[in-house]
């Protein structure tokens, strides 16, 4: 017989750091380790109430509303979540490069996605929610690809989530890369403007292509250092499109060295002998204004020792 595990009902009035949240997304958080199929069927249904009436989905909570969370029935085995590797979570703490009661600032680890989901137990988030068990609110202010490292931050509050998303959006944050590529590049490329489509491949592949039907994309380049057959370039994106600094590089000729979906073999061939075993991307710098401060700060995030034991190698031109 499966053991059953009952949970009460609640009543949760929404405070300032949850206004502006999608109902859904609030549920996830607040019914641990419940499947969003069940989610998703209860709100339908109608047995979740906000200010005791039916809502749908994508409803988005203010602030004061009063939400009623029906109980909910699952078995033990559906509610347990995967626990992150204890050895991958203690990476992370020691990876904080900056936190205050607002925000966190990770030097995130290549290889570590920033969430769970397509075949991925767990990711940076769901690690952060474990170390920090008593923090309400923890979300992702944006992303960094899987195999990318470098400053990523995390909102603590609803409002700082939103104060900074918005400098995203308007384009008051600035963010420096630091990225290997393939060649020579050409100093005259300091802007390049490209439009980016997504494309699925019929294997289920997702990439990105420049493409006139695309979205607008524009990519700042800067170079850093040129060695024998790479260069080592700063890239600032100045829209946030998926994999934007790896596909203008490609575009340009200069591929990311180590980039499975966009690199050349005989390029990442010749990094693979010099030690290189991941993307050669990485997030350097952030800039950006404090949410309650209103002041401007940098965070930043060294190369990696791998990084920075291949640069060691090269060979300047």
């Amino acid at each position: 017989m499966t053991t059953q595990e009952a949970v009460k009902v609640q009543f949760v009035e929404i405070d300032e750091d949850h206004a502006g949240q999608r109902i859904d997304n609030f549920l996830v958080t607040k019914l641990k380790g419940v499947p969003k199929s069940m989610i998703y069927r209860i709100v339908r249904k109608g047995e979740v109430r906000v200010n005791k009436k039916r809502i749908k989905p994508e409803y988005k909570l203010q602030y004061g509303d009063l939400v009623r969370i029906p109980p909910v029935r699952v078995s033990q085995k559906e509610t347990a979540a995967p626990s992150p590797k204890l050895d991958r979570v203690a990476i992370l703490e020691q990876r904080i490069v900056y936190e205050d009661k607002f925000l966190i600032a990770l030097n995130k680890p290549s290889g570590i996605a920033v969430h769970g989901g397509s075949g991925v137990n767990y990711g940076v988030i769901e690690a952060l929610r474990s170390l920090r068990p008593q923090q309400k609110f923890i979300e992702l202010v944006h992303r960094l690809d899987k195999e990318t490292s470098g400053i990523l931050l995390i909102a603590k509050k609803r409002s700082t989530l939103k104060h900074l998303q918005d400098q995203l959006r308007e384009k008051k944050m600035q963010k420096d890369y630091l990225a290997l590529v393939k060649g020579e590049w050409d100093k005259k490329d300091k802007l390049i403007k490209a439009p980016l489509l997504k494309i699925t491949l019929k294997s289920g592949e997702r990439i990105v292509r420049v493409n006139n039907e695309g979205k607008p994309s524009q990519t700042r380049f800067k170079i850093v250092q040129k060695y024998q057959g790479a260069t080592l370039v700063k890239a600032s994106p100045l829209t946030g499109r998926t994999h934007q600094i790896r596909v203008h590089c490609q575009y340009t000729g200069h591929p990311i060295a180590c980039d499975e979906k966009y690199s050349e073999q005989a390029f990442d061939d010749s990094m693979r002998e010099q030690g290189l075993r991941r993307l050669f991307l990485h997030a350097a710098q952030l800039e950006f204004t404090h949410p309650d401060s209103e002041e401007r700060m940098t965070v930043n995030a060294p190369l990696d020792d791998d990084l920075q034991k291949l640069i060691a190698k090269l060979k300047r031109a």
